[in-house]
């Protein structure tokens, strides 16, 4: 009796473990390295953490055919946009990083990004780059492959919206939504708790 309730407790242990984990993802406050680099526009690389740039990162992962969540997230980021002021749109820096690099470019990224709005920088990289990234901040995807399909495979995905600091530390995080004003409402928090 004893020794099932200790197997009872150590499995709601570990439970609870990989639940907090799926919802907090790992370590929260962990800054990325000084340097992180991507490709975006016309193929360039791109350092996204480059700390002279104060501006609040908005990262969403997602990838280019993605037939419904990515399009929608992306819309509600470009719906938020629209309604912030000029002095909140100057201080945060919205970007869309592919999960698929083997189909999308850091062009194909960028145009599929600044199609929702131009301020959207779009990404991508090497497969390992990306991974690394995603795994900092409990991002969860994985390739599916799509039998009969002229796709071949889709990428099964978690979706939210990391806000950043310049050095890439994780200051929030909002759930997929189809209302922009919880991200307005976090970039608004987060500029406040920046001017204090």
């Amino acid at each position: 009796m004893k020794k099932s309730w200790l197997i009872t407790m150590l499995f709601a242990f570990i439970v609870g473990i990989c639940v907090n984990y799926y919802f907090n993802g790992p370590s929260a406050n962990t800054a990325q390295s000084a340097s992180f680099s991507l490709i975006g526009k016309d193929n360039q690389t791109v350092n996204i953490f480059d700390t002279t740039d104060p501006r609040i990162r908005i990262v969403y992962f997602g990838f280019t055919r993605c037939p419904d969540v990515c399009p929608t997230s992306l819309a509600m980021l470009s719906a938020a946009l629209k309604q912030l002021t000029p002095s909140e749109l100057d201080n945060v820096r919205p970007m869309f990083i592919t999960l698929d690099p083997e189909r999308d470019s850091g062009e194909d990224s960028q145009k599929y990004a600044h199609y929702f709005h131009p301020k959207i920088e779009g990404f991508s990289g090497s497969l390992d780059s990306i991974k690394t990234l995603a795994q900092n901040y409990g991002v969860i995807f994985q390739k599916t492959e799509l039998k009969e399909s002229a796709l071949n495979y889709t990428i099964d995905h978690s979706s939210y919206f990391y806000f950043l600091k310049p050095d890439g530390t994780l200051l929030k995080k909002v759930p997929h939504t189809l209302n922009p004003q919880p991200l307005i409402l976090a970039i608004q928090q987060l500029e406040k708790e920046n001017m204090q």
